[in-house]
C-alpha cells in the first residue's frame, strides 16, 4: 500500500487582471448598488491530485496553461486563492508564503528551477549557494556545514574545486548541478523540477536526467517533474498530469496516457512529438486560439473552439474529470468512446 506524500485538493490561484478604479468610479459603483469587482485571471482552477512517497509525477501542457503557477503555489512561493495543500499530515495552505520560508517544513519540499544561472544569487559562490538553505533550514555552521556542502556537491557530481567559483564562471551543466545540490542538500521529501534541463545542450540533458534518477533512488524522494519534453516525461515518470488553461484535463500512468490518450488535447500533444516513423501518418493539428483565462465561463469546456470533436454540449456543460479503468482520468464528454 502506497503512502500519500502530497495531497492537493481543489487548489485555485487567481490574479487580478486590471487596476482598481479611481475614487470617482468607486463612488459611482457604490451608488449603483455594488462593490467594485475586478476581472480575474484563473491561472489555476480547481486542481486536485496526489503524489505518493517515492513516486515521480509528470506535469505537462503548453506554455501559459498554469504549470509554473501551480508549482509555485504548492511549493509555497505563492499563496493559494482557495484549496488545500497537504504535505504528509500537515496542511500547508494555512501558512502564508512569507512565513513558510523559515518554517520547519520548508526543508521537506524543495524546487529546482529552469535556469540555475538565473535562480542562484550571482554574488554567491557555488559553496554559498548550496550552504544557504543548510544555514537557514538546518541551522548548520562551521565544519558541519562544510561537510554537508561537500557531500551534496559530490553526490551531484560537482568537483569540489569548483565550489569557490561564481555562477558566471561555471558551465550550464555545472550550474545545473549547483541548483540540484542546493535543493537536495537539506534532504527533502518532495523535489519539484521546473524544466530542469530546458536550458542545457542535449548531451548535458542526458547526464543531468541520469543524475536525477540516481538521486531519487539514493534519497528516496518523490518528484514532480514539469516539462514540455514528452519523451523525457514518458521515460522518467510513473504518472502524468495534463494541464490546459488552469485545469487538469487528463491523468494516469505515463505509458498508458501517451500510448492511448483519452482527451483530444492530450492526443494533440502526443501527435506533436516528432517521430522518424511518422511518414504517411495523419497528425492531429489544433486550430483556433486558446480561450481567455480571464473570468472564464464555468459552463463552457476550456478546450471548446480548438477541439476537433466539439459539439453544442461542450459550450453549455463543463466536462468533469471522470475516472476510467487503469487509474485513468479525463475531462471530456466523449472520453469513454476513446477508452473502449
Amino acid at each position: 500500500m502506497t503512502t500519500t506524500l502530497l495531497d492537493i485538493t481543489e487548489l485555485a490561484k487567481r490574479f487580478p487582471a486590471g487596476k482598481p478604479a479611481g475614487p470617482i468610479a468607486r463612488l459611482r459603483k457604490r451608488f449603483a448598488g455594488g462593490p467594485e469587482k475586478l476581472p480575474q485571471v484563473y491561472a489555476v482552477d480547481d486542481v486536485s491530485f496526489t503524489i505518493a512517497q517515492g513516486e515521480t509525477v509528470g506535469l505537462v501542457g503548453e506554455s501559459g496553461c498554469g504549470k509554473s503557477t501551480l508549482v509555485r503555489v504548492l511549493t509555497r512561493l505563492l499563496d493559494p486563492t482557495d484549496g488545500g495543500i497537504k504535505l504528509g499530515a500537515r496542511e500547508l495552505s494555512h501558512t502564508p508564503a512569507r512565513r513558510f520560508a523559515r518554517d520547519q517544513d520548508r526543508k521537506r519540499i524543495q524546487m529546482v528551477f529552469q535556469d540555475a544561472g538565473e535562480s542562484v544569487n550571482p554574488r554567491f559562490t557555488a559553496f554559498e549557494a548550496i550552504a544557504d538553505p543548510l544555514r537557514r533550514l538546518r541551522g548548520l555552521s562551521g565544519t558541519n556545514l562544510r561537510h554537508k556542502v561537500e557531500e551534496a556537491a559530490s553526490r551531484c557530481g560537482l568537483p569540489l574545486e569548483l565550489l569557490t567559483r561564481f555562477p558566471h564562471q561555471l558551465s550550464g551543466g555545472q550550474r545545473a548541478r549547483v541548483g540540484i545540490a542546493r535543493a537536495v542538500a537539506v534532504e527533502p521529501d518532495l523535489l519539484v523540477l521546473d524544466e530542469p534541463t530546458a536550458a542545457l545542450d542535449v548531451s548535458v540533458q542526458v547526464v543531468i536526467l541520469q543524475l536525477l534518477q540516481r538521486l531519487k533512488r539514493e534519497l528516496g524522494m518523490s518528484y514532480l517533474f514539469v516539462s514540455h519534453d514528452l519523451s523525457v516525461v514518458r521515460l522518467l515518470c510513473d504518472r502524468v498530469l495534463v494541464m490546459y488553461l488552469g485545469k487538469i484535463v487528463e491523468s494516469g500512468p505515463a505509458r498508458a496516457v501517451f500510448d492511448h490518450p483519452l482527451h483530444p488535447y492530450t492526443q494533440a500533444l502526443v501527435a506533436a512529438v516528432p517521430s522518424i516513423n511518422e511518414h504517411g501518418h495523419t497528425r492531429l493539428r489544433l486550430t483556433g486560439e486558446p480561450r481567455s483565462p480571464i473570468d472564464p465561463d464555468p459552463n463552457v469546456c476550456r478546450f471548446y473552439g480548438r477541439c476537433p470533436n466539439g459539439v453544442d454540449r461542450c459550450k453549455t456543460e463543463m466536462p468533469a474529470l471522470r475516472s476510467f479503468p487503469g487509474g485513468r482520468e479525463a475531462a471530456c464528454h466523449f472520453a469513454e468512446l476513446t477508452a473502449q
